[in-house]
């Protein structure tokens, strides 16, 4: 039976568990349970991380854990007893966890690898503490740790800060919210400015000497030197080097490394240096050879400096090698460093080159016990502290030091009868009284033993050696007396014997007989002969003898002028010792009582740290004197007590407060005291009013509080020896003081600025007395006291702002002493504080200060406080602050702020404070006082200005600004409150402002506070973790839901009333309906049905809510607001009409009703389109789907909603995207929109986006100035040159002929562009998207898409393949079935198209193709694509019998470009095309190319050949190999003639174009022949043979004579050239095109294109002879239809839907269904169909220049090449599904036109073709592919014309039996390529003739370099013909009428092409 549990609450998981039983439970290891029920070893419960989910798991899995439980029952929950750090560090940690896994993700490596060392070490810490065996001040440290790298986490991951009370996280419920903002602050600024610290240390380690000869053991000494003073700053570090230059004791690594302590500030600056002075132990000399004796020297060796400067940023020094340097002259060694730092060269060179010192160094900061707790290691392995010289910046009581320094400065000495100067040698000695060495008291320097001897270093041969040796001499205190230091002088020999002879010594005492010791400075000393007759170990002989040159009596004249002296320096640095005589005449005053007087007046003269060190006895000593004789020393011991109080203000010794406080406590005996101090005290203040000087009266008030302390100890001795004697009269002394005290402040200062700072320096101290009064009055009389005092000061308007300043100080300490805490004593005082604070927040002065003491009083009064007094004192408060407390936070808030400004102002820390007093007091009120509050408004308008206050103060406060980001707690606080306070204040707003009363301003001030409440950041619960949601939910709930109700229950109070929010509220209201809370939405939504509802009744219409819905809609949906969830609510409104009409009439509510629904559709249909436009936003680069976004919500707005404002605003949208993208054509095609809505009027036109207030007519000429300027970026020259002419147009009307002449120039310019600048034609791909889940605006549509420059299918596909990453790729091209349209998933098809250009430009013959080019891809409406079928019984012999074509006309919404590249297709259109339709397109193609490529040859445009003769080379090699042969067997065969007797015809026509193949190419391998280079010379020899077995397979024996005799021009347009032509191949911008190839793997194939300007084509001629031997290798050339291709290779497309069979191959029929995987969008080369459409895929393209050829429409077959590959090919498969895009025509957008140009008369062709299948091939690749196909693309055929195709002329039957021969006749244009016209014949000339004709009509050449176009052909003049005799025949003419197929005819009657639609023009209301 299951029991609930009493005390088994709560556990965690030691196991995890894996429920199989019924209603198990799966727990994973480190949950946390909560249990609610046991039985049989089982508990009942959930885990807290998913308490909805209850089950059962077995008791032994949980280990339970201590807990308190809060609401004991059905909804209890449990709080953990755990401590409170633990408990955070465990929820951190597992918050940090799944963050941290994203820094992973998101390649956020080094805060990854950061926080992971962190997380170890923290859970390292909660080990620790858990296991509870630590001290307390261990566990203090450890939880300091914790919690600073749990904020360094939280902060590093963006998480909230967290306030803190003594580690522990702080409830806001325990604290006021004053103290929650302090602790919020504190912990804010410790985060941003950490303090600076004031101490600072230095850390050296010593780690070798790097020398070549050593040979000796060195003495290395470490000091810190100020170069700026020349003087040492610290004592020394010593370190002990062996003859290796390693330390000598290596194992003790305290004896390497030291810290230089104590340094402060002003010590850490650039000219401080670390000085390393090295002295070796040897010879004399370092080059000597060992002697007999074994005497060992201290000789110098070298220097080395380094400055602290590079320590100065923190980083430390590792593995520094410093160079160690040598002066020149031993005598200047003294001085060497200054030497090595103001870099004197002269004086110092290096030891030797590779002597280097390494060390490390370390700068370090804070005092020794934080440096002990951050750097333990340091200490752990030992490292010694050498101590800076003299005492620290601040004296420790505690600092017990007694170190004298000893600094060996020089000598004089004589020669003492030597020709040579001595070598000196010191040797120094501490000795007692009695002639004693003082062992072990002489310190080299840290890191060594101290020692009982010191012997100097020997300069050589110097009789004035200086040394500057700093020694320490640590002699202690009581050895000092007696005790002196004796120097003795040695010459040391440099002979064999190596003796050292005393010659001389000095002595000195270290103490005086008056008791005062050595003074510091330098000491010159005299140098007593030696003499062996008096032995020097008796020192009583030579101490009765002078020591120093000073002050030598004037009998001792030998000495005197003696030569030999000796200086020496001392420093003492004690804190027992003293060295002044004024301070121990004090100290023994009883001993000389006449010099009392003079003792305390030198008092004030001595130094500060004398007095500190004998502070004690010191104090003894004036009390002492003050007992003796009060009325005579009285005055004077008061001044000296003043001066030793004021002395421990200075900061330097103000740690010696505690020892003045222990010394009153514990030693002070002045029971009377306090009878002399007051009486004196009162005599300052009397005198105060009438004193002119003020200075020393006021440095008595500053020591008031030590004086007060003195008083009350005194007096409190005196109770306690006399029993309470003589209260009444001090108590009287006290008051009298006091009334002293007030009279003095209450004085007016009237320009007399000393009494001002005087009652400013008492008002400093005052506070401090508090305390000490309390010790002997009763509390409330103090306050009295204070009140009273306080009391008695000046009004603000009579005082100066200095003292305000200082007394509202005083106040704020008043405040926050111990006396305020007291609730009888703050009754007293609170009405004084409040009266002076109301005063500063009126006149607004002193805020700092005001907000200080608010905080301080509000800190005491706590949440859940029940003191009656709290009450009253809230009461109190609210009276006199409330009012004023709200207009000092509108007051600071509307302050403006600096512009940039990016630090927090000061008055914004003083905003924090005023708020939080401000949240703190509306906390604290309650019903009552709040009923209260609104009863003492007597009028209604005070009440209404005090909501609109309060309202808008409220605002202020829920902005993000208002507190930091990662204040979530604080906000959450305040959050609260003010919702608290808006339902107290709702009521007040009901009662007295609705009805008659009702105030539009109050009530519109409420509800806008309440939707920004509502849309507050941190209230947005979805967007925080779930540990953070339920946190917030369980302490505040959701106050959004909240506010919504009230907002509902607010709206529904007004009634009538709501008109006026009509439509004003809408925009706000949306905007809360838009936060995703179900609760909340449900609340908001009606209120906009009751909205409608009004607004019907008072118009009868809802346009105002609709509009303004709609607008701000769009507005907020842009932001990111909203969702799919809310449209689906929002459209829930229309079921709630049903109801409410009943109050109107049926018709009414019927016409109401469809209106409503429509708006609700509307909104519907907009919010789709928004949430679309959102979603394509979010991602970062521009690309199509953002644009078509914006497309469809700009066409949404145009057509459907006519919102004009938002329709241009998205006009600018989309132009920008157009920007960012470079689509500069698209870019100018958007601003046309705009400029179409805009007039040349003077109608004024206000600001709007990034336009100025200007003129309509201003507005319209910039933006036809920015679309003249896209268009050019965009190389839209043609419609920029439009656009050039409509804007000079409109300059020649208004006779603005300045700008006229730049529009004409710069219309000039953009025709030069066209003739001189390169453009590339881009290519175009249909898109179909299906299903579901693409974008409303792309669902279940097809779209025809411009692709970018360079743009190839494969990179098209990819890239929508990336823009759509959870697409399926589609394999075939047919058209999907419903289960794709309706299925929740993306499919793509994609495949490339062939524009159809209705351009009358292309028709015309003597255009150049520069200028035609961009007709052919430009204002294009239709497009197509051709599917090869199979139509009857395939012929397995011939696949040409029997294969048709199906080509599919797409007709688009709008011509492109326009304002996107991509429209939608609006109509398709499906026709077949017969074989014999087809063979008689590929024919005329080829016919044409070889036409255009000998004219290019002749004219000399062609500076490569290779396209030519790859070209030649296809052709005549496919025709041998039985390519035209196929075309016999298919088409000219007998039965096929009388089976088809409609055909004839077309198979005459058939046979004319063979004919007139074999013709040209006769004439083309005549002129090849001129201008074959001669290493190509055996090709022309093969390719002529092979035209000959060519001819003979054909049956053609011979050319008609008329053909031989004269050359004929080409009907395609005669073999000349435009009037700009040059006699060189020219690209579109100007260039010399030089084309480029690459071997190839198949013969005759080159492309080149205008992409293709590389200069590697033309080295590679002999790879094409080589293939084109093997082509048929290569190829699998059989006999069978599949292989007797008309072309031996061509660029056929892979992108094939279906294909008949070959003979040779199976054909590659592809599945109809579609494949549902990215990986296989792509066909692979065993997919594909082989043989010559699909060449080798390893070959790079070779492309060449769309302009150099005439022909308008040539078939392109590889979907993936560029429009320059496919210019340059036009031999494609009659089914590829790429299409060529070179037909462009003009642009008809608007007004945008072309002019007109007539028509050329056409040659018709026979446009109903057959196709035939293709045979696969795992080699099958087109040459132009880079990269496998990622689609199958449509079998599309007509491609724009080109220069070369990889395909020869008659490419017929390749294995899909589809010629690829280009169907490029110049009678070809939009997919009929019928044109009507007439052919001239050309007739035979003799040379004679032709000369005259040309004569005659001044005709230049056809094939002229310098021709001109002509208007009719012209025959080729006889000194070009071809003899009869020995060259080939001439070019035929082309069949004179061409014969018009159905087809043609029925595109010939096919209606004009259609204009771009263009929108109606509207007016701009001043937009």
């Amino acid at each position: 039976m299951w029991i609930p549990t009493e005390n088994e609450k709560y556990g965690v998981v030691i196991a995890s568990f894996r429920g199989t039983a019924p209603h198990a439970l799966s727990l994973e290891i480190g949950e946390t349970v909560q249990i609610l029920e046991k039985c049989d070893g089982w508990y009942r419960g959930f885990s807290l991380k998913s308490p909805n989910i209850k089950g059962i798991f077995p008791s032994s899995y949980v280990h339970l854990k201590n807990a308190n439980v809060k609401n004991k029952g059905q909804f209890e929950s449990i709080i953990p007893t755990e401590d409170s750090v633990i408990s955070e560090m465990t929820a951190t940690l597992r918050e940090w966890g799944a963050m941290w896994k994203q820094l992973y993700v998101k390649n956020e490596g080094d805060l990854f690898h950061r926080l992971w060392h962190i997380m170890n070490e923290i859970l390292d810490l909660r080990r620790q503490v858990l296991v509870g065996h630590l001290t307390c001040d261990r566990m203090k440290d450890i939880k300091r740790h914790i919690t600073a790298r749990l904020d360094w986490g939280n902060e590093q991951l963006g998480l909230d800060l967290v306030p803190r009370k003594e580690y522990a996280m702080a409830d806001p419920d325990d604290i006021s919210i004053t103290e929650l903002y302090r602790l919020m602050e504190h912990r804010h600024r410790k985060k941003d400015t950490p303090a600076a610290a004031s101490i600072h240390h230095l850390y050296v380690q010593m780690k070798s000497l790097m020398c070549s000869n050593l040979g000796e053991e060195l003495e290395v000494f470490f000091a810190l030197y100020d170069s700026r003073d020349s003087r040492m700053v610290s004592e020394r570090f010593f370190v002990k080097l062996n003859r290796n230059g390693l330390p000598r004791s290596p194992e003790k690594s305290e004896r390497q490394c030291t810290l230089f302590t104590d340094l402060s500030s002003s010590d850490i600056r650039k000219d401080i240096y670390i000085t390393v002075h090295i002295i070796r132990i040897g010879r004399m000399g370092a080059g000597e050879k060992k002697n007999i004796s074994n005497v060992q020297y201290r000789r110098p060796f070298g220097c080395a400096v380094v400055s602290i400067a590079d320590l100065l940023h923190g980083e430390p020094r590792e593995d520094l090698v410093l160079k160690v340097y040598m002066c020149n002259t031993e005598s200047e060694w003294y001085q060497i460093q200054d030497s090595i730092i103001k870099k004197l060269n002269a004086r110092y060179n290096l030891t030797s080159a590779n002597t280097g010192l390494s060390v490390s160094l370390q700068l370090l900061h804070g005092d020794i016990e934080q440096i002990r707790r951050e750097y333990s290691a340091l200490f752990t392995r030992g490292v010694t502290v050498t101590r800076k010289l003299g005492f620290s910046d601040i004296i420790m009581p505690g600092d017990m030091r007694n170190d004298l320094y000893i600094t060996v400065e020089k000598g004089e000495f004589e020669k003492g009868g030597k020709s040579v100067p001595r070598n000196v040698e010191i040797t120094m000695y501490i000795l007692d009284t009695e002639g004693h060495i003082l062992k072990e008291y002489i310190s080299l320097g840290s890191g060594e033993l101290s020692l009982s001897e010191y012997h100097s270093f020997v300069l050589y041969h110097n009789n004035s050696p200086r040394w500057s040796e700093l020694l320490k001499l640590p002699v202690p205190v009581d050895q000092f007396r007696g005790s002196h230091i004796r120097f003795e002088f040695r010459h040391c020999s440099t002979k064999e014997k190596g003796e050292k002879k005393l010659f001389g010594y000095s002595f000195v005492p270290l103490m005086q007989e008056d008791g005062r010791t050595l003074p510091d400075g330098t000491h010159e000393l005299i140098v007593h002969k030696y003499e062996e007759n008096i032995p020097l170990q008796d020192p009583t002989r030579y101490l009765k003898l002078p020591f120093s040159k000073v002050n030598l009596p004037g009998n001792n004249q030998a000495l005197k002028t003696s030569k030999e002296s000796f200086w020496m320096t001392s420093f003492l640095c004690s804190t027992k010792l003293t060295q002044n005589g004024d301070m121990l005449d004090l100290l023994k005053w009883r001993a000389q009582p006449q010099k009392i007087t003079d003792c305390l007046l030198k008092l004030k003269e001595i130094d500060g740290s004398e007095i500190v060190k004998f502070l004690q006895d010191t104090l003894d000593t004036l009390f002492g004197i003050l007992d003796e004789n009060p009325q005579k020393y009285g005055l004077k011991v008061f001044d000296c007590l003043v001066h030793i109080i004021n002395l421990l203000q200075d900061s330097k010794f103000e740690h010696f407060k505690p020892v003045m406080d222990t010394y009153i406590e514990s030693h002070f005996a002045g029971a009377l005291a306090y009878r002399d101090l007051i009486k004196v005290l009162k005599w300052y203040v009397d005198r105060i009013i009438e004193a002119e000087r003020q200075e020393h009266i006021q440095e008595v008030l500053k020591a008031q509080e030590y004086i007060f302390k003195y008083i009350i100890q005194s007096r409190s001795l005196f109770s306690i020896t006399t029993g309470g004697q003589n209260e009444e009269e001090f108590n009287c002394c006290i008051q009298e003081l006091f009334m002293s005290v007030r009279f003095f402040l209450s004085r007016e200062s009237k320009g007399y600025a000393a009494l001002t700072q005087t009652q400013m320096v008492y008002l400093s101290t005052f506070p401090s007395i508090y305390t000490e009064l309390l010790r002997l009055f009763d509390i409330r009389i103090v306050a009295n006291l204070i009140r009273d005092t306080l009391g008695s000061l000046p009004t603000i308007t009579h005082v100066d702002d200095s003292l305000e300043a200082v007394k509202l100080q005083c106040i704020a300490r008043s405040v926050e002493s111990e006396l305020y805490l007291n609730p009888s004593s703050r009754c007293i005082l609170l009405p004084v504080v409040l009266h002076h604070l109301h005063m500063h927040l009126q006149e607004q002065k002193d805020l700092v200060m005001c907000a200080r003491i608010l905080s301080s009083i509000f800190c005491l009064i706590k949440k859940d406080s029940t003191e009656a007094s709290i009450s009253e004192e809230v009461d109190m408060i609210v009276e006199s602050l409330l009012d004023v407390l709200l207009k000092t936070i509108l007051e600071i808030t509307n302050r403006p702020q600096p512009v940039g400004a990016t630090l927090r102002l000061p008055y914004q820390d003083v905003t924090g404070e005023f708020v939080a007093c401000l949240l703190s007091l509306l906390r604290q009120m309650t019903d009552k006082h709040y009923q209260q509050l609104l009863e003492n408004f007597t009028t209604k308008e005070k009440l209404r200005d005090f909501l609109l206050q309060t309202f808008t103060v409220f605002r202020i406060l829920i902005r993000p600004e208002m507190f930091p980001k990662d204040w979530t707690v604080m906000r959450l606080v305040t959050n609260n409150v003010i919702i608290t306070t808006v339902l107290y204040l709702s009521d007040a707003l009901r009662k007295n402002f609705l009805a008659d009363n009702f105030d539009y301003k109050v009530w519109d001030s409420y509800f806008y506070l309440a939707v920004i409440f509502i849309n507050q950041q941190c209230l947005q619960l979805e967007t925080f973790t779930p540990s953070k949601r339920k946190k917030i939910l369980e302490k505040y709930g959701d106050m959004r839901v909240m506010m919504g109700c009230e907002i509902f229950s607010m709206w529904q109070n007004l009634g009538e009333h709501k008109l006026n929010f009509i439509p004003a509220m809408i925009g706000p209201f949306l905007e809360v309906t838009l936060v995703p809370q179900p609760d909340l939405r449900n609340v908001m939504i009606p209120i906009f049905h009751d909205m409608m509802d009004w607004e019907q009744r008072r118009s009868g219409n809802f346009k105002q809510v609709e509009a303004k819905l709609i607008d701000k809609l769009d507005s907020l949906m842009s932001e990111g607001k909203g969702d799919e969830t809310y449209r689906e609510l929002f459209s829930s409104i229309i079921p709630l009409f049903g109801p409410y009409p009943s109050l109107l009439k049926k018709i009414e509510r019927e016409t109401w009703r469809e209106s409503g629904v429509s708006l609700i559709a509307t909104v519907t249909r907009l919010m789709e389109r928004l949430l679309d436009y959102r979603d394509c936003m979010k991602m970062g680069e521009v690309d199509g789907k953002k644009i078509g976004c914006t497309v469809s919500m700009l066409n949404f707005y145009k057509t459907e909603l006519n919102k004009e404002e938002m329709y241009i605003r998205y006009i600018h949208k989309l132009y920008d995207l157009h920007i960012k993208a470079q689509d500069y054509t698209e870019a100018a095609y958007t601003l046309m929109l705009y400029d179409e809505l805009l007039e040349w009027s003077d109608r004024p036109l206000r600001e709007f986006l990034s336009y100025p207030i200007q003129m309509e007519w201003q507005r319209k000429e910039f933006l036809r100035l920015t679309i003249i300027q896209n268009f050019d970026r965009g190389k839209c020259w043609e419609n920029g040159i439009v656009m050039c002419r409509k804007l000079a147009e409109q300059y020649e009307n208004d006779y603005d002929y300045r700008n006229l002449s730049k529009m004409r120039m710069m219309e000039a310019t953009l025709y030069d562009k066209i003739m001189d600048q390169q453009r590339l034609e881009p290519e175009f791909f249909r898109v179909g998207f299906y299903g579901k889940k693409f974008p409303f605006f792309l669902r279940n549509k097809e779209f025809v898409c411009r692709g970018h420059d360079y743009e190839r299918l494969e990179a098209f596909q990819q890239r929508m393949l990336t823009e759509f990453p959870h697409a399926i790729a589609m394999q075939h091209a047919n058209q999907p079935d419903e289960t794709i349209f309706q299925a929740e998933a993306q499919y793509l098809q994609i495949y490339a198209l062939t524009p159809i250009s209705d351009s009358p430009v292309l028709q015309r013959e003597d255009i150049p193709d520069n200028i035609k080019s961009f007709y052919k891809v430009n204002d294009i409406l239709k497009f197509r694509y051709d599917r090869p079928f199979h139509k009857g019984t395939k012929d397995k012999e011939n696949e040409f019998k029997s294969l048709w074509v199906e080509r599919t006309t797409l007709t688009l919404v709008q011509r492109l470009p326009g304002i996107c590249r991509w429209f939608e297709v609006e109509k398709r259109e499906t026709v077949e095309m017969s074989p014999l339709d087809n063979a008689i397109e590929v024919l005329e193609n080829k016919n044409q190319q070889l036409r255009s490529l000998i004219t290019q040859c002749q004219s000399q445009q062609m500076q490569n050949i290779n396209p030519f003769t790859m070209c030649l080379n296809g052709v005549i090699d496919a025709a041998v190999n039985g390519g035209v042969a196929r075309y016999q067997e298919a088409f000219f065969v007998k039965d096929y003639i009388l089976n088809h007797p409609e055909d004839g015809e077309k198979i005459t026509r058939l046979k004319d174009l063979t004919l007139e193949q074999a013709q040209i190419l006769e004439y083309g391998l005549a002129v090849h022949e001129k201008v074959v280079p001669q290493d190509m010379r055996p090709l022309h020899k093969r390719l002529v043979d092979q035209f000959f077995v060519m001819k003979s397979s054909l049956g053609i024996q011979d050319f008609p004579a008329y053909a031989r005799a004269s050359p004929v021009h080409f009907t395609s347009g005669s073999p000349r050239v435009c009037r700009n032509s040059i006699s060189m191949s020219m690209s579109p911008d100007g260039t010399r095109i030089t084309t480029r190839r690459s071997p190839l793997t198949y013969p005759a194939v080159n492309r080149y294109s205008s992409s293709s300007l590389s200069s590697q084509a033309s080295a590679e001629v002999s790879n094409i002879t080589g293939q084109s031997e093997s082509s048929d290798e290569v190829f699998n050339m059989q006999p069978s239809p599949s292989t007797s291709s008309l072309s031996s290779t061509h660029s056929a497309s892979p992108n094939i839907t279906s294909s008949a069979p070959s003979s040779a191959r199976a054909s590659p029929l592809l599945p109809e269904k579609p494949k549902h995987s990215r990986e296989n969008s792509c066909l692979s080369p065993r997919e594909r169909p082989c043989s010559v459409i699909y060449p080798n895929p390893s070959e790079p393209p070779q492309r060449m220049l769309a302009h150099q050829i005439s022909d308008n429409s040539l078939p392109k077959s590889d979907p993936s090449l560029s429009s320059q590959e496919k210019a340059v090919n036009p031999t494609p498969s009659s089914w590829s599904l790429d299409t060529g895009k070179e037909a462009r025509t003009m642009m008809e957008c608007g007004k945008l036109t072309s002019p007109p140009i007539p028509p050329r008369p056409a040659h018709s062709g026979s446009p109903s073709r057959n196709v035939r299948s293709v045979s696969p091939s795992s080699a099958a690749r087109s040459p132009q592919k880079g990269s496998v196909q990622s689609f199958t693309p449509s079998p599309t055929e007509c491609h724009s014309a080109g220069l070369v195709s990889n395909s020869p002329v008659l490419s017929g039957s390749y294995s899909s039996g589809i010629s690829s021969l280009s169907r490029c006749s110049v009678s070809e244009t939009s997919g009929s390529e019928a044109q009507s016209g007439e052919q001239t014949l050309t007739t035979s000339y003799s040379s004679g003739s032709e000369e005259l004709f040309r004569k005659e009509n001044k005709t230049p050449p056809p094939y002229s370099v310098y021709e001109r176009a002509l208007r009719r052909p012209v025959p080729v003049p006889h000194s070009l013909s071809i003899p009869i005799s020995s060259d080939p025949p001439a070019l035929p003419p082309k069949p004179q009428q061409a014969r018009p197929t159905k087809l043609e005819n029925i595109n010939m009657k096919s209606e004009p092409p259609m204009s771009r639609p263009r929108p109606l023009p509207r007016k701009v209301s001043q937009l």
